[in-house]
């Protein structure tokens, strides 16, 4: 099987942002440490899920890594 190109950038969880409706889900701030000052926080739901399955979420402060993956199509050769 082919891998496909990627990366992974360190971050952090800066902190859990409770929905302000129930309808809506819960998110988690990201600090991805290596991006541009502008660019450095995302937000995504907060709904992982471990190696068995079960339903987890992050915690604050927890250390992640985010990881950028790309159809080999998407990419062109780096300039070295």
């Amino acid at each position: 099987m082919k891998t496909k190109p990627r990366t992974v950038k360190k971050g952090r969880v800066r902190k859990i942002i409770r929905p302000i409706h129930p309808s809506l889900p819960e998110q988690a701030e990201i600090e991805i440490h290596d991006a541009d000052h502008l660019y450095r926080e995302i937000r995504i739901e907060n709904k992982l899920e471990d190696e068995h399955g079960k339903k987890v979420k992050l915690k604050e402060h927890a250390e992640v890594n985010v990881v950028v993956e790309a159809d080999p199509k998407a990419t062109t050769p780096a300039d070295n």
